[in-house]
């Protein structure tokens, strides 16, 4: 890197007129002058290959990071279907990161997501995984198509009756928050 650098600043000021570097035969040259443009030169290099990096890492992260979304995505859906709640909680917590918007959350619905956290509702045994699915299936509910699904697969008497929850008060804000949406679009929550 140093004779890359040593190289360029000696082409460059030749190239100007008013540059008055030595020649290394000569015997007045100092070391001290060539190392501090050597080093000069190689921060300025330095700052343009990271910049170079930095835009093709930018390039290829915008190509590629849409394909990885649609994995991640179903490996959500899968890890509903492991019998540890911790994983559950976890594929969960993923979907309603991902339920962003209408065409995120018909996707997670298309994949089956929507009933499998309605499963995973209707079998949770402790509150921090009820909580996850109520969570998810809110994100969900932001969409009517969604809220639609999810009524055809039995939502309602499900969230209905999941118990209630003595220590987290979140449960039952996600559960109000769902009946309240199912009826806002006209459902009948009373069953």
């Amino acid at each position: 890197m140093r004779t890359l650098a040593s190289h360029l600043t000696s082409y460059l000021c030749r190239r100007k007129l008013g540059c008055n570097v030595q020649s290394r035969n000569s015997s007045s040259f100092n070391v001290k002058d060539e190392l501090s443009i050597e080093k000069d030169a190689e921060r300025k290099i330095g700052w343009l290959l990271k910049l170079i990096f930095a835009g093709t890492a930018s390039a290829v992260a915008y190509q590629l990071f849409p394909y990885l979304g649609d994995n991640l995505m179903q490996q959500s859906v899968s890890l509903l279907h492991v019998k540890d709640p911790l994983f559950k909680r976890m594929g969960a917590s993923r979907l309603a990161r991902f339920a962003i918007d209408d065409e995120r959350r018909m996707k997670i619905v298309e994949t089956g997501g929507a009933q499998e956290l309605i499963n995973m509702l209707g079998a949770a045994k402790d509150d921090r995984t009820r909580k996850e699915a109520l969570k998810a299936l809110t994100a969900l509910s932001h969409s009517d198509e969604a809220v639609r699904a999810l009524h055809l697969a039995g939502a309602i008497s499900v969230i209905r009756s999941a118990p209630h929850s003595v220590e987290d008060a979140d449960v039952e804000k996600y559960k109000s928050s769902l009946l309240k949406r199912f009826q806002d679009l006209t459902y009948d929550v009373s069953s």
